[in-house]
């Protein structure tokens, strides 16, 4: 689709129209984020709120009694955090009971389980071991498990998938030195032999998590270019390379600032021979492969960090009763009482997020990458600002270590370790300003199709007339219909009265996103693109319409259950996040249209040209 600006350099436009011929084009089923965006409010999406079922909730409840057990008794996260490894009897253990199998079907000697009950799982490992975490989840959601089960024929999957429920481990190799978020710099190649029976595979991969450990590896790899449309168009191609394989390096084992048991670091390809029948799904597909593959992947580090975010919930909570400054427990002054009220409603969010989007992706009625994508933006950002608060609010000990504070006998919480172990999740799997660009890009996606057909100028100029008269009639009576309110609760009804106020909020709120952003790709055109602040701000207000849609659902279901645990706290936790998300959504619309970004954009070009190298004055470079 040809949407960039003609200015545009031709490398980056070549990096686009890579990654743009690689996304998914087509949206076969619904998506409630897509419509939030274009003024509308699909409430029967989300709501009732989809619940477990019996059956697959017991089976759940009973591996993690089982994981729990085992980590409680037989691994220290402070202990993997100091020496940066993961027992290997943890390993093994973790094998024995099916860790690296949880998601592949039971056909092929997996655990079978449901996204809802391996999210539940990563979750637990999560609240306890970061590490450890990573070790899982890095495996299953990006590693060859998922994308083998979804791309792969039945020969590869009867050859690889049963390795894992041994204890095989996997990662997933796209990132390089010089190609991070983007995959138009990818440098490792995969040339055929002359027998065309094998693939020589050359280059490196960096920061691949399980790389330095792992067994199989989805190695991604350019191969022949094509020609299409006259143009010379690189193709990404997906191997499966086994790391006994000759010409295999691990060469180096990076170190972090956090997650110090991961195993990843610097990998080396020099003419490692990978049979022709490795090829995962075709030639050229491997981007397309990596961006479905995301996707679903993603969802697992919103069940992580919302998992450590209630491990901080429930720290904050005991710190806040127990320790007592100025004749008061701190809980009860003012200033601590605002950020352990924020940490309870941002984590009552994050796990309605959480919960929602796993359920989407086992039900599989709703195309869910923007929900995906928002699930993981929203997660990550939230849970950074809980574990800081946590930090904040525990004050010196936060900042002590949990073996030196257990070791002057206190309680050895470790919210250091936390803080340092969390702050990789807003970059992995897609930092949060990739994120924001990728939602902004697909939410945009049906007007940039209907502009599409009257701009392509590969069309006769009879058919862009006549599209440009189809899609001027379209408008006419769409952005009007913008300014309309919405009457009536409709299908809310089941809310509560106080929750339903803030769903009338969102659909006049959808509405005028809808509209602003309409009148914003008018004045910009295709300039657009480059208008990245503007953009964030608009997905920053999409973000905020969806969870406070999610987390009122979520309360509703869960007061509905009546419960006596609840007892209207799930409608006064939603009640406090909605209130303030709404204040964030309309500081939001009046800085998308005034603000300071071309005077930052200014100053940081000087920056760059060395204008201001004099501010670095009197320090030790």
């Amino acid at each position: 689709m040809e949407i960039f600006d003609k200015k545009m350099s031709q490398e980056k436009k070549a990096a686009l129209e890579l990654a743009e011929a690689s996304r998914q084009a087509q949206w076969d089923y619904p998506s409630f984020v897509r419509e939030i965006f274009h003024g509308k409010v699909p409430w029967h999406l989300i709501s009732p709120f989809p619940r477990q079922s019996e059956e697959d909730k017991k089976i759940g409840t009973e591996y993690l009694n089982k994981l729990k057990s085992f980590l409680e008794k037989n691994l220290n996260p402070d202990e993997v955090d100091k020496t940066g490894e993961i027992p290997e009897a943890v390993v093994k253990g973790l094998a024995d009971l099916g860790a690296f199998a949880i998601k592949i079907p039971k056909e092929y000697d997996g655990l079978g389980f449901s996204q809802v009950n391996y999210n539940r799982a990563i979750h637990l490992v999560a609240s306890y071991c970061g590490s450890t975490a990573v070790l899982l989840s890095a495996h299953q959601s990006i590693g060859v498990p998922y994308p083998l089960t979804v791309f792969g024929n039945e020969e590869q999957k009867k050859k690889y998938l049963p390795r894992f429920r041994k204890g095989a481990i996997s990662g997933f190799a796209l990132t390089e030195p010089s190609a991070g978020s983007d995959p138009h710099e990818m440098k490792t190649t995969a040339t055929p032999t002359e027998d065309g029976k094998y693939y020589l595979i050359n280059g490196e991969k960096l920061w691949i998590s399980n790389g330095n450990i792992a067994d199989i590896l989805i190695v991604m790899c350019l191969t022949s270019p094509k020609i299409e449309r006259g143009k010379e168009r690189k193709q990404i191609t997906a191997f499966i390379v086994e790391t006994n394989t000759p010409g295999f390096e691990a060469a180096y084992r990076c170190s972090f600032m956090g997650l110090h048991g991961v195993k990843l670091g610097l990998l080396k390809f020099n003419n490692v021979r990978v049979p022709k029948e490795n090829i995962l799904c075709a030639e050229g597909q491997g981007l397309k492969q990596a961006f479905v593959t995301l996707n679903t992947g993603r969802l697992t580090v919103p069940a992580a960090v919302t998992g450590m975010s209630k491990w901080c919930l429930s720290v904050a909570r005991h710190w806040a009763k127990e320790r007592r400054q100025w004749g008061a427990p701190v809980g009860e002054h003012e200033a601590v009482a605002v950020k352990l009220a924020n940490i309870a409603a941002s984590t009552f969010a994050m796990d309605a997020v959480t919960w929602l989007t796993s359920h989407m992706a086992d039900e599989k009625k709703l195309d869910i990458r923007l929900e995906a994508a928002m699930a993981k933006l929203f997660c990550t950002e939230e849970s950074w600002r809980v574990i800081d608060d946590t930090l904040q609010i525990r004050g010196g000990r936060g900042f002590e270590t949990g073996p030196s504070l257990a070791g002057r006998g206190e309680k050895g919480y470790a919210v250091e370790r936390t803080f340092r172990d969390a702050r990789v999740n807003l970059i992995i799997e897609g930092t949060s300003q990739i994120m924001r660009l990728f939602i902004a890009r697909e939410a945009l996606d049906p007007h940039l199709r209907r502009v599409q057909s009257v701009l392509n100028p590969k069309r006769d100029i009879f058919s862009r007339l006549k599209n440009a008269f189809s899609l001027g009639f379209y408008y006419a009576f769409w952005f009007p219909k913008l300014w309309f309110p919405s009457f009536g609760l409709g299908t809310s009804r089941d809310l509560p009265i106080i929750l339903s106020r803030h769903l009338r909020f969102v659909r006049a709120a959808s509405k005028r996103l809808a509209r602003e952003l309409f009148l914003q790709m008018m004045i910009y055109q295709q300039r657009l693109e480059s208008k990245q602040n503007v953009l964030q701000r608009f997905v920053d207000i999409g973000t905020d319409l969806f969870v406070i849609s999610t987390v009122c659902s979520y309360a509703a279901s869960l007061e509905k259950g009546k419960s006596a645990q609840y007892d209207g706290s799930a409608i006064e936790l939603a009640d406090l996040f909605s209130r303030q998300a709404r204040t964030r959504i309309m500081r939001n619309f009046k800085d998308a249209w005034r603000n300071h970004d071309k005077m930052l954009n200014h100053v940081a070009k000087q920056i760059v040209a060395g204008k201001f190298e004099w501010l670095e004055n009197e320090i030790i470079k």
